[in-house]
């Protein structure tokens, strides 16, 4: 089964979908994409000047109970699909990541 997190030595790499300028802000779980699975994350801001990037990494550091400064961007600053570095311990960082699946 392909997973959209892969946990490295002292991360884990997310894959998300970004959806800037919702209405509804929030995660709303894993969907399918060509690329394989992808948290979805829906912000409010525009994707201008990196401001939903920014959104879209609290979210997640919020939804994880980690400070904002530990949620990174790896990979995508161009794209709604992207990849989010998630600093900490894999083994305390997974299970938070497949509750929110």
């Amino acid at each position: 089964m392909v997973s959209f997190w892969r946990a490295e030595t002292d991360a884990v790499l997310v894959r998300v979908k970004v959806q800037p300028k919702a209405r509804r802000r929030g995660l709303g779980g894993v969907k399918a994409a060509a690329g394989g699975p992808r948290l979805a994350i829906a912000v409010a801001e525009a994707p201008e000047d990196g401001r939903a990037t920014r959104a879209a990494c609290e979210a997640l550091a919020e939804a994880l109970g980690i400070a904002a400064s530990g949620v990174t961007l790896a990979q995508g600053a161009a794209s709604r699909e992207k990849t989010l570095r998630v600093a900490g311990d894999p083994a305390v960082l997974v299970p938070k990541l497949e509750a929110l699946a």
